[in-house]
This record gives structure tokens, C-alpha cells and sequence, in this order.
């Protein structure tokens, strides 16, 4: 029998990957299907924007008053909202939605790693385990099944654009980066994007039924006894009072950086380019499967490998890819080096994400609602600037900024892993997190840990 909480993180894990199926498609796409006056790639830039603004404020006020389970609901309902904005997409579709998507992202993302941390951490009181292990163990398993949902969005899109015969390579000459590539029919937009919305509406399903209210008695006890309101609204911001966020702020942004580049520069300049966009669904299905196998990997290992190890080997690696496509010129007859990049891309994403999130959830215990909220927001910069600049640099320019970020992140995060190894940081006062009534009678259990 698992644990309720490995069974709560599984929940987590298959409505995320159900949500991303639809949205990580639909983002993989956007520079090449909306190209026209960079509509798709402006979309993609306020939805990060967006993600800024409501990292500012919003989670630890929804966390706090909603709970992490139904702050999940609402905000992957912004995610939908996305795909129905890309029926009839145009600046009054694309560009609301997209601000809708961003405002509902941060909470979504927060109350996710937020639930993620409690569980991990309650379950390792259970079994008397190390906490950063058991969370840094589940953060494994949630992206090893997230992950996945790069594979099944591409997939669909691939297996439908697949359909249309007209699909060629570049036709159209495009005055910043050179070529363009023809739409895909109508009909066959329309069948993908109702594909797109039904896996997200099942995700708010599989979450609203299926998973625990884990953190129930905490958002009553705060409804009953409110902070002032200024002080949850700018819990974000107190936290950049600790120099290690501040630190970590170079890391984070290359989180954004990386990611950018590779769904919205690669796809583009390298693969729709040389291949066709129909090709794009193929190659970001490698990333994706890479990224969720070495997710589960790097989450096991990390308990002997140390994180420092895993970083300095993901910055290696990503430095090596950068290098060789500053260098390689891409040609339809070299196929197989189209997906060694992104495998090693998506080898690469899977440590920065697995251990970038459990890095946060360690290091502040006492404010993880204000924590998470500042990781997205930072990430959210990254991707921000990286879109903002898309259309007007070439794709040489945006390696070397990508190449500069990294350098800068492996100058910084050492100076907190080192400090946190001198000095670990403490567990916090004992906290209580009861399964719903109706549940813990079904199951027995009220679980106990320090935080």
C-alpha cells in the first residue's frame, strides 16, 4: 500500500501532466503557428510578465486563503482560458488570455511546490527520514511524470499538423530571422486546440475529486485569525530581505533563459527552420522524454550525489550544447543531431528544475508560500527577457546571453550552497496537517512533522 502522501503527490503530478500536455504544446507552437507580427511570441512574453505581477502578490494571499488543493483548481482554469484565447487568435484574443494564464501561474506553481514540500516533509517524520531527502525525492517523481506532458502535447500536435499534405518547409522570407514557415489548415488548428482544452479540463477534474486538502486546518485558523492584509500581500517582497534569495536570483533567471530558448529560439531557428514546423512536436517529444526519465533519476541520486554535483554537471552540459550550436549549421539530412540537442537540453532542464525547487523549499521552510512566489517570479523574468528580445536579435546574440547567465549563476549558487553546508538551515516549530475528516476516518491517520 503507498502512502497517502505519495498518492497525493501522484495526484498532483497526473493533473499537472494532463494541464501541460495542452499548455506545453501550445507553447512549443507559438513562434512558428502565430509567427505574424510576432503575435505568438508577444503572447508568451505577457503571460511571464503576467506571472511577475501576480508573484508579487498573489500566492501567499490565495495559499493562505484558499489552501494549496483549490489554489491549484483556479489557477490551472487560467491555464484553459489560454487554448480558448488560440481559436480565433489576434491581439484581442491572444493577449487577455494570455495575462489571465499569467495571473492564475504563480499561485498555480507556488501552491504546487508548496504541497509538494508538506508532503514530503509530514512523510518524512512518518518514516524518520531526512525531510530534504523524502522532498527532493518527490519533486523527482512530480517531474518525471510532468515532464512527460512535452512527449503527449507534442505528440498530438505532430500526429494532426502530420495530416496535412501542404506543410512544407520555409516559403516565406521573414526580415529578421530569415524564413518563416506555411500555417497548418484551419480545421486541423481547431481539432489540436479541442484536444488542448479537454486534457484541461480534465486536469481541474482529477484535482477538485481526487486530491487531499492537506493544508484544510492551516487556511481556517488563518481565515479565523487574520494577519493584516499588508502583511500577506507583501510577504513576496520580505523575503528579499534574505541575501540568500537575492544570491539566487541569477540562477533562478537562467531557469527562464534556458527554457526560452529552447521552445521559443530552437524550435524556430533550428528545427521549423531546416525541418518544418510539423517537425517541431517531434523534437520537443524528446526533450520532453529525456527531461521526465532524468527527472526521476537526478531526484533519487541527489541524496549521494549532493546538488552542487548535479548543477556544475547540468551547467557543463549546457554549456557544451551552447557552444555546438554557435558552431553547427543545420541541415535537413542531419536529423539525429536535432534530437541529441534537445535530449541533452532536456537532461540538462531536469536538474535545474528538480533541484532548483527543492533548493527553495530547504532553504526557506518558515516562508514557502513567499519562497515559491519568488522563484516563479524570478524564472518569469528570465523568460520575459528572453521573449522581449526575441524578434529583434539574432539567434547568435541570444546564445551568448544565455552562455553569459549561466556563467553568472555557477558564481553565485556556490556561495549558498557553501553557506548552507556550514550552516544547515534549522527545522521550524512542529506543524499539524490533517487529512480532510472524511479521509482521515477512511484512513486512519493524522500525520505530524517538523518543518
Amino acid at each position: 500500500m503507498i502512502s497517502r502522501n505519495f498518492k497525493n503527490v501522484l495526484v498532483v503530478s497526473i493533473g499537472f501532466l494532463s494541464l501541460f500536455t495542452a499548455y506545453g504544446g501550445l507553447q512549443s507552437l507559438q513562434s512558428s503557428l502565430n509567427a505574424e507580427q510576432g503575435m505568438g511570441v508577444a503572447s508568451l512574453s505577457v503571460i511571464y510578465a503576467a506571472i511577475i505581477i501576480s508573484s508579487m502578490f498573489l500566492p501567499p494571499i490565495m495559499i493562505k486563503n484558499l489552501g494549496c488543493k483549490w489554489t491549484i483548481v483556479v489557477g490551472m482554469a487560467c491555464y484553459v482560458s489560454y487554448s480558448f484565447g488560440n481559436l480565433y487568435p489576434g491581439w484581442y484574443t491572444l493577449i487577455p488570455t494570455s495575462f489571465i494564464l499569467g495571473l492564475g501561474g504563480s499561485p498555480l506553481w507556488s501552491a504546487k511546490c508548496t504541497y509538494l514540500t508538506i508532503s514530503g516533509n509530514v512523510q518524512a517524520a512518518k518514516d524518520n527520514k531526512k525531510g530534504a531527502d523524502v522532498v527532493n525525492h518527490y519533486f523527482g517523481i512530480f517531474f518525471f511524470i510532468f515532464q512527460s506532458s512535452a512527449v503527449w502535447g507534442n505528440l498530438m500536435s505532430s500526429l494532426i499538423f502530420g495530416q496535412d499534405s501542404n506543410i512544407g518547409k520555409q516559403t516565406i522570407h521573414n526580415s529578421t530571422n530569415g524564413t518563416t514557415s506555411s500555417r497548418p489548415a484551419q480545421k486541423l488548428i481547431w481539432t489540436l486546440l479541442g484536444c488542448y482544452i479537454g486534457v484541461g479540463i480534465i486536469a481541474i477534474l482529477i484535482i477538485s475529486i481526487f486530491l487531499d486538502n492537506i493544508d484544510h486546518e492551516q487556511t481556517s485558523q488563518f481565515r479565523g485569525n487574520r494577519e493584516p492584509f499588508c502583511h500577506t500581500f507583501l510577504a513576496t517582497f520580505r523575503l528579499l530581505k534574505d541575501w540568500r534569495l537575492l544570491t539566487l536570483i541569477p540562477l533562478t533567471m537562467y531557469s527562464g533563459f534556458e527554457q526560452s530558448f529552447l521552445s521559443g529560439e530552437y524550435t524556430k531557428n533550428y528545427v521549423t527552420c531546416a525541418l518544418g514546423i510539423h517537425y517541431v512536436g517531434y523534437v520537443m517529444m524528446c526533450f520532453g522524454a529525456a527531461n521526465s526519465l532524468c527527472s526521476f533519476l537526478f531526484g533519487r541520486i541527489a541524496r549521494y550525489t549532493g546538488r552542487a554535483a548535479l548543477f556544475f554537471f547540468a551547467a557543463a552540459t549546457n554549456l557544451a550544447c551552447i557552444i555546438a550550436l554557435l558552431i553547427w549549421k543545420p541541415h535537413p539530412d542531419q536529423l539525429p543531431v536535432f534530437f541529441v540537442f534537445t535530449a541533452l537540453w532536456g537532461m540538462a532542464d531536469a536538474i535545474w528544475q528538480t533541484q532548483t525547487n527543492a533548493l527553495y523549499g530547504v532553504l526557506f521552510p518558515r516562508d514557502k508560500e513567499a519562497a515559491f512566489a519568488n522563484y516563479r517570479m524570478w524564472e518569469s523574468l528570465g523568460f520575459v527577457i528572453a521573449f522581449a528580445y526575441s524578434t529583434f536579435l539574432c539567434v547568435e546574440y541570444k546564445l551568448y546571453i544565455v552562455l553569459a547567465v549561466l556563467v553568472i549563476s555557477m558564481i553565485t549558487y556556490p556561495i549558498v550552497e557553501y553557506y548552507e553546508y556550514k550552516n544547515p538551515t534549522e527545522p521550524i516549530e512542529q506543524a499539524a496537517y490533517e487529512i480532510p475528516k472524511n479521509k482521515a476516518d477512511e484512513a486512519g491517520i493524522i500525520s505530524q512533522t517538523w518543518m
